[in-house]
């Protein structure tokens, strides 16, 4: 029997929204994809706060999508609460303030099960079946997952999230060599179990959960005249063309990010720490594989409501 879905993905800088036809175990047609950037943990993601600003803006972006979920007539709604809400002061009067204004039910998701639903949305788009490790950079925090297309071998979400590192790190324009290696000495400090799991699973593949890697993948896609990805649900990366875009990155400035149209506003500056955080990763585990994901956490929930 079909069964229209609407699945909310509500992170710490953007909010989500699929709406989908599902039957079989199958998503049939997706109705509709919508998202916002609403910045929930600036000014106050360090602080374990979301501002008034970013309050208001979150809600504002939930009451847009409480009337597109209303027009579509979806009959289920399931909304995923990440970092930024989890981790904040007042993550309970923003999720009663929802529930009050919208009726949406906002449940809180942890880490752990953070990292299961991205593994759900990853293992439908990516084919893979060498050892792999999947890695979804947040703004509040990373998972990581060890895997194969079969089962999780081991599963950490990390408080690494671009929203975090960049103000505590990226201090200089273009970023200098100096904010690179302080970057590094903190992972050093907060990644010693990963990469002792890393020597364990032996990762092939590391294959990034959207965010970030589509904006790799769009940059790759220009440089190096690649096909388009449109109706593609992952992107294999050529080793080299991935480290040159990596190297743009980290040599471009603000102003030289926000003029490229392929950098979307919520990016210009977070994709700085996320290509330093990728690029550590890809060296100290030494994986000679890149792919991007276009299924993450959301597509993942999506498939557990089908499933369930």
């Amino acid at each position: 029997m079909k069964r229209r879905l609407a699945v909310l993905d509500l992170g710490t800088n953007t909010f989500h929204l699929v709406i989908a036809d599902v039957a079989d175990d199958k998503i049939v047609q997706q109705i509709i994809a919508e998202k916002r950037d609403v910045k929930l943990g600036e000014g106050g993601i360090t602080k374990g706060l979301i501002t008034d600003i970013a309050f208001e803006r979150g809600l504002e972006a939930l009451r847009f999508f409480k009337s597109l979920i209303t027009e579509s007539g979806a009959t289920e709604i399931y909304a995923a609460g990440t970092a930024a809400l989890r981790n904040a002061s007042n993550g309970p009067d923003f999720i009663s303030k929802v529930k009050q204004e919208t009726g949406i039910d906002i449940k809180l998701i942890d880490g752990t099960r953070e990292a299961e639903l991205i593994y759900t949305g990853v293992k439908r788009a990516v084919d893979f079946s060498d050892p792999a490790l999947i890695m979804d950079i947040g703004g509040g925090s990373v998972e990581f997952i060890f895997c194969d297309k079969h089962e999780i071998f081991h599963k950490k979400s990390y408080p690494l999230g671009a929203a975090l590192l960049r103000p505590l790190f990226h201090h200089s324009d273009p970023v200098s060599d100096a904010d690179i290696l302080a970057i590094h000495q903190y992972l050093d400090e907060q990644l010693t179990d990963l990469k002792i799991n890393g020597y364990i699973f032996k990762p092939q593949l590391l294959i990034g959960s959207a965010g970030a890697f589509e904006t790799f993948a769009d940059l790759a896609i220009k440089k190096f005249n690649l096909p388009p990805r449109t109706g593609k649900t992952s992107f294999l990366f050529n080793s080299d063309q991935f480290h040159s875009v990596i190297h743009d990155i980290l040599k471009s400035s603000h102003a030289e990010r926000a003029a490229n149209e392929l950098i979307i506003p919520i990016r210009i500056d977070m994709i700085v720490v996320s290509a330093i955080v990728t690029s550590y990763i890809i060296t100290e585990l030494q994986i000679p594989e890149i792919a991007m994901s276009a299924y993450s956490l959301k597509e993942g929930l999506m498939f557990d409501k089908i499933m369930s």
